[in-house]
């Protein structure tokens, strides 16, 4: 029993996640980090300057209320003895307030218009402090679609994503999670499919803090 015990008292949250845009799809990525049981992240960081709107239809099913800060909802609906710490920023990142990205493992899940330089200067400085980094490559998709999940070294640079990160230095030691579907393509975005994107970033998320807490025991 004493031994039980004791693994129970060293499966605890450990290290710290900045999430980069609490979209659909972030929000999704948020409440399973935050629902991880004896383990995961013991902070996260919740960075996106968006108010909920009245499309904004998942977050209103959790209790949002319109116009509140999308990240402030989400410390809301932890309450205040969570067992994880949840730290909002309601700002969206730029290139003169990258010291806002911190944390053990970064990922970034932002949408809308053309995000791409955007989501470069956060990778370039989460590596800066020794983050790890996870983003997507397309979340589009009405269901069937292979769920890519790669480092980026191993990845077609003719899928733009991977194209233009590669151009902009990245060509290591990140990992891209998605359907590949853009929106140049056909495809919308479901909610089935973000709930699985999701589910394997969240997976890979995990790794990479495991691996991270693990080089800090070796230190």
């Amino acid at each position: 029993m004493s031994n039980i015990i004791e693994m129970e008292n060293k499966k605890v949250a450990l290290g710290e996640v900045s999430l980069v845009g609490l979209g659909r799809l972030g929000l999704r990525t948020a409440l399973n980090l935050m629902q991880v049981h004896r383990g995961g992240p013991q902070t996260i960081y919740a960075l996106d300057g968006q108010k909920v709107s009245i499309d904004d239809l998942i977050f209103r099913m959790y209790g949002a209320e319109l116009g509140e800060y999308k990240v402030e909802f989400l410390k809301r609906l932890a309450g205040n003895r969570f067992n994880k710490q949840i730290i909002p920023l309601s700002k969206n990142i730029t290139r003169d307030n990258l010291d806002l990205i911190k944390g053990d493992v970064v990922c970034v899940e932002i949408a809308g218009g053309d995000t791409l330089k955007t989501t470069t200067n956060i990778i370039k400085r989460a590596h800066d402090i020794g983050a790890f980094t996870i983003s997507t490559c397309g979340v589009f998709g009405i269901g069937g679609e292979n769920i890519i999940c790669q480092d980026i070294s191993k990845m077609d640079e003719d899928h733009p994503i991977v194209g233009f990160l590669k151009k902009e230095g990245i060509i290591k030691n990140h990992v891209l999670v998605g359907t590949g579907k853009l929106i140049r393509d056909w495809e919308p975005v479901t909610p089935y499919m973000l709930d699985q994107i999701s589910q394997v970033m969240t997976t890979e998320i995990l790794k990479l803090l495991k691996k991270k807490n693990d080089i800090k025991k070796s230190d």
